[in-house]
């Protein structure tokens, strides 16, 4: 075994970062039998610096990112900062002096990933970022490596704990979206400002960067089509329930059936109670992957959290040593296919659309015209009236997403329907 310890510095140390650099003190004996080498903490890299951080000797802390990471001495950068500068420069810094790096951020990978990973190849260093996507579920690697050998087809998930929770507390209790927020908030599920989870930012981040391994081509986050999930209401899952459905804030990836194009996108969705996403509660994540050969599969876990998030980096951590022992690098980036991103109008799935509309005879008449003069099929429909008013809701056949959005444009000009209450696809089915 190698006597000289691989030395690591720790570019930011808040929940993430202070929980690995607690357990590479406290299993540190463990690290050094399975990576062949002992780990050393060599610098912390912070904004304040008079903050105590129980465990850390304060000799190790600086605000000096950049001097940090072209020391000619460190091993592996692990970057848990987030954000796109100054992250994109010092993992690039890192790089060209010598050091790989382990990497939680996904908004950085979603925007920047193929620049990153070239310059890791053009400098001969790793770039691994498991705990860029459902904090400890081990998911990235089971893509890249496991089913190198496989064609997958679609990965349907449940990546923002936030989100997660927020549904469920609307789906379990009745409460509305604000009440749920506000319980989220109190309990630390969800910032101050939660704009980037229930709007659906990080949700589609992840999703980009689980497109692009998934289907070996490239995919930025611009290339994600986003809804958030604010304006979901309790009546839409009074709805959802009356049709054996539930609703989750989903990531979407697929293939198209001619393995020509592929697309990705972020939104509310219904899924049947008895599909695997249905029963996933409170702050956890689940991804659900359909493979040509490995069939369906599952991955479930914590997706956030400090000792969960940091269980991937470690686990990056010990890849990445062990390939410096070796000399190797692990697998990069696999962008052969080169596939093209379709739109969200091409995507294909049914709807569920509830409309309030006058309470007098032909509505309904009027309503089905406008759907079959732009193709879209009604499966169901389910009307009640009282007093002049009444509501529609309609469930749809599978059509194309341009045809639905050219059929809800079409229905808001119809005199008698009042408003376009609520529209949600129907996934998992």
């Amino acid at each position: 075994m190698r006597t000289r310890p691989l030395k690591v510095a720790l570019l930011g140390c808040g929940v993430v970062g202070s929980e690995v650099a607690r357990i590479m003190t406290t299993h540190a004996d463990d690290l050094t039998a399975r990576i062949g080498a002992p780990v050393e903490l060599a610098g912390v890299a912070v904004r304040r610096p008079s903050k105590v951080r129980e465990g850390i000797d304060p000799a190790l802390v600086t605000t000096d990112a950049t001097a940090l990471v072209k020391r000619g001495d460190i091993d592996v950068v692990v970057e848990v900062i987030g954000g796109i500068e100054p992250a994109r420069a010092l993992i690039t810094t890192a790089f060209e002096h010598g050091a790989s790096v382990v990497s939680a951020n996904k908004a950085l990978l979603a925007q920047d990933g193929a620049a990153l990973h070239a310059a890791a190849v053009e400098h001969g260093r790793d770039l691994y970022y498991e705990a860029a996507v459902a904090g400890a579920i081990p998911l990235i690697r089971p893509l890249r490596e496991s089913l190198a050998g496989d064609k997958v087809n679609r990965v349907l998930g449940i990546v923002n704990g936030t989100t997660n929770f927020i549904l469920d507390k609307m789906d379990s209790t009745g409460a509305g979206y604000q009440e749920a927020l506000d319980e989220a908030t109190a309990l630390g599920y969800a910032e101050a400002d939660p704009t980037a989870d229930v709007e659906g930012f990080d949700a589609a981040a992840k999703a980009a960067i689980l497109a692009g391994i998934a289907f070996h081509t490239r995919v930025r986050l611009d290339d994600v089509y986003r809804e958030g999930m604010t304006e979901v209401t309790a009546a839409d899952f009074a709805s959802a329930k009356e049709m054996g459905c539930t609703i989750k804030l989903l990531a979407i990836c697929e293939r198209a059936a001619d393995g020509g194009s592929v697309t990705a996108r972020v939104h509310p969705a219904m899924i049947p109670l008895d599909h695997p996403l249905a029963s996933v509660r409170g702050a956890y994540n689940a991804v659900f992957v359909e493979a040509e050969a490995a069939g369906q599969l599952m991955f479930y876990g914590p997706g956030a959290g400090g000792a969960p998030t940091a269980s991937a980096v470690l686990g990056d951590l010990v890849a990445v040593c062990r390939n410096k022992l070796a000399g190797a690098t692990g697998p990069g980036e696999s962008a052969y296919t080169q596939l093209p991103v379709s739109p969200m109008g091409d995507v294909v799935t049914r709807y569920h659309i509830s409309l309030d509309v006058a309470d007098k005879p032909g509505v309904l008449a009027q309503v089905a015209t406008v759907f079959a003069e732009h193709g879209v099929s009604i499966d169901t429909v389910r009307q009640q009236g009282k007093d002049g008013e009444a509501s529609l809701v309609v469930v749809t056949h599978r059509a194309a997403d341009a045809a639905l959005t050219g059929t809800v444009d079409a229905l808001r000009k119809l005199d008698t329907v009042r408003g376009v209450a609520s529209i949600m696809r129907v996934e998992g089915e």
